[in-house]
């Protein structure tokens, strides 16, 4: 197996098509590039220009409010789970410096009667379009992280809707970070340290800079940079610990930027597609061989969201 050293890329209206070897061209392109790297820059995904300058700018509006009135919308003793998480309150598991950003999260909306398990958006009355073009925005990035799933389910010679099941009214979230200028030489924190992500799969907005960096299996740090249209998805633990490692979830930070630009803010918007509580993450038969015996222990994906939780200092 050859070790990359860039990110590859595939189109989802290869998949959407009704050419079937085009649909199977898209699955090998995302299984290769998951079992391989575990990130892929991703075209043709559902959330359009319009959209997504939307989002940048609503984003920036709401960053820009005062510090007052963001600690407004600050839950105490909600895991950061939705609304604002200000400066310093999270750390990577193992680290003990806290990141340099503050963030906020919008949840699952949820869909016809059900009624969903999960607290309430927060929404802000200083600026109404954030809220509406937030929802919108998450439920594009859902839509696309559907299909992705669905591909990888074919992959994994499963069902194609194997993961829908889990992922209707799952505990998704859409992240909008901002990073601040940076007013002096940190000290060894950096943007966001190195980690891997919680979830089933992220799909990343704002990595159209340098900045985002992703471990290859050699162990070397490779810059991963998206064109303007593409977003990057990579592999969550729980997707990872569910095909037992055969889909990698790969270990990935956000590094300082050049001294010449460390006045300037930077935006980053990560989806994480989460599925329902209830989802039992045991490793798939089809994934455990003599030569890859089950590396992982049965839990749910409730438990383990928990744990993680715990290990990254947003719950006690």
């Amino acid at each position: 197996m050859s070790f990359m050293n860039n990110i590859p890329s595939a189109n989802l209206s290869d998949f959407l098509s009704n050419d079937p070897q085009q649909k199977q061209k898209f699955i090998q392109e995302i299984g290769n590039a998951f079992e391989q790297i575990g990130f892929v820059a991703l075209k043709g995904h559902f959330l359009d220009e319009e959209l997504t300058e939307q989002l940048y700018k609503e984003i920036k509006n709401f960053f820009d409010l005062p510090e007052k009135t963001k600690k407004k919308y600050e839950i105490e003793n909600g895991g950061g789970q939705r609304g604002y998480t200000s400066f310093g309150k999270e750390s990577a598991k193992g680290k003990k410096e806290a990141d340099l950003k503050e963030f906020w999260h919008f949840g699952q909306y949820s869909k016809g009667d059900e009624k969903c398990q999960y607290p309430n958006n927060v929404t802000v009355s200083e600026i109404p379009n954030f809220n509406t073009v937030g929802k919108e925005a998450f439920q594009q990035l859902e839509k696309t992280a559907k299909y992705v799933l669905r591909a990888l389910a074919l992959h994994l010679n499963l069902n194609e809707f194997y993961f829908d099941k889990f992922i209707h009214n799952g505990n998704s979230i859409l992240r909008p970070i901002h990073y601040p200028p940076i007013a002096e030489k940190p000290k060894g924190a950096e943007r966001a340290a190195a980690h891997g992500d919680i979830n089933l799969i992220t799909l990343l907005m704002g990595a159209q800079g340098k900045g985002l960096q992703v471990k290859n299996h050699q162990g070397q740090w490779i810059d991963a940079i998206a064109a303007p249209d593409e977003l990057m998805i990579n592999v969550g633990d729980m997707l990872s610990r569910h095909t037992n490692n055969k889909l990698k979830s790969t270990i990935h930070k956000v590094v300082n930027p050049a001294k010449e630009l460390w006045g300037k803010s930077r935006y980053s918007i990560p989806f994480f597609m989460h599925p329902i509580a209830a989802m039992h993450l045991d490793c798939l038969e089809s994934c455990i061989t003599p030569k890859e015996p089950k590396a992982f222990e049965d839990i749910t994906a409730g438990d383990f969201l928990k744990e993680r939780l715990i290990e990254l200092g947003l719950l006690k």
